[in-house]
């Protein structure tokens, strides 16, 4: 399975920034630990291919959410699996790594595995949000799972699939003692005052969707407290113009618009008004009280009635066990909540402490240098003859 020069070959898919992220985090470790003839490609996007990555499709159509939205991209999406798998088969690597995108990768996988080569998956699916059928699949595509959250593994352990709890990578790079100040000064805000960050998305459907009633909640809450200030981080320029004609609409509205920085901004916000998703991990992290939000087509919400078990979405809540922070979905969204629930949360000073109490403790059992652990775990894996720095 090794290249004409001997150099082993590590095939992998990630299918948007955050793997992206993820990955390239893993392969500056395993460029640490494998020969220096080592191949790695496949499917990845900028981060990766920083760190050596080859790239021979980018995440661009596969970075898309939702049952709906993928409808929009579905023949572009699968003409990649297929070539992707074609490719893979004609001439296998030494393993297939999967990062995230369990409905692409796991499709992959599974012909791979039959097919004989080892096969690594990173960023367990949430099993533990959804009904459990998955893990069947799962069971056929993945010989290790490695989880970034620690109640992971047993579940598998209890499906007959290998894993193991590698830590986060999030709470890796993220202080485990914020500096406001210090952040408001790289974004030039004030120091003093109240102020807080807004995280829309980093989607167009989810600006679509979430902003107008983020913005109109944030008028609120001005209009409450008049010197309140907002700073909210477009992630890219696409979003930040689609977000113009909206924020055109609150002239008056002490609001900051940052190119990306959204790690500045939730270090510098008192409290966070934020999409569900990996941010609110990161809001977390960085020990901020928040409102969580999110809202989805019509459909694809009936959809995810019909799967889901567990009664909350936001990372935080999903790792406490319970609701500890409040979260606005779909309907309940409405700009007079929000406003309403955001500036509970920034006013309430005991709950700001018990809160950054309890993510401390997170922060705590996630920091485990989780793309070192990963890479050990996926060295492990390759042939026994494999000779490594």
């Amino acid at each position: 399975m090794t290249n004409p020069s001997g150099g082993l070959r590590l095939a992998m898919a990630a299918g948007e920034p955050s793997g992206d992220l993820l990955g390239g985090a893993l392969l500056s470790s395993l460029s640490a630990r494998l020969p220096a003839d080592t191949s790695y490609f496949g499917i990845g996007g900028p981060k990766m291919s920083a760190a050596g990555f080859r790239a021979n499709w980018t995440i661009d159509k596969l970075a898309v959410r939702g049952y709906v939205e993928v409808l929009h991209n579905l023949r572009d999406i699968l003409a990649i699996r297929r070539d992707l798998r074609r490719s893979l088969l004609a001439t296998p690597p030494d393993i297939f790594i999967g990062i995230d995108a369990p409905d692409f990768n796991f499709s992959v996988e599974e012909t791979l595995r039959s097919a004989g080569v080892p096969v690594a998956h990173f960023v367990s699916p949430s099993i533990w949000a959804w009904r459990g059928g998955k893990i069947k699949k799962i069971r056929r595509a993945v010989d290790h799972m490695l989880c970034l959250f620690p109640f992971e593994p047993e579940i598998y352990h209890r499906a007959g699939v290998a894993a193991t709890f590698v830590g986060h990578p999030l709470a890796d790079v993220i202080p485990m003692h914020p500096d406001p100040a210090a952040a408001r000064r790289r974004l030039g805000l004030p120091e003093g005052g109240q102020i807080v960050a807004v995280l829309p998305g980093s989607r167009r459907a989810e600006i679509a969707l979430l902003a107008p009633a983020f913005l109109a909640a944030m008028a609120l809450m001005q209009a409450r407290q008049p010197g309140l200030r907002f700073v909210l981080p477009a992630a890219s320029e696409a979003l930040r113009e689609q977000l113009r004609p909206l924020v055109a609409a609150y002239p008056d509205l002490a609001l900051t618009i940052t190119e990306g920085a959204s790690h500045d901004a939730l270090e510098a916000g008192d409290a966070v008004l934020l999409a569900s998703g990996t941010a609110t991990l990161e809001a977390a992290l960085y020990k901020k009280p928040m409102v969580i939000s999110y809202k989805v087509p019509w459909l694809t919400a009936q959809l995810m009635k019909r799967m889901g078990y567990l009664p909350y979405v936001g990372l935080p809540n999903v790792l406490a066990g319970r609701f500890v922070v409040p979260e606005l979905l779909q309907e309940a969204a409405t700009p007079e909540a929000l406003a309403e629930a955001t500036l509970s949360q920034l006013n309430d000073d005991g709950n700001r402490r018990a809160l950054a109490d309890l993510f401390t403790e997170m922060h705590v059992t996630l920091k485990r240098d989780a793309a070192a652990r990963a890479a050990d775990v996926i060295v492990g894996m390759l042939p026994s003859a494999t000779s490594v720095r």
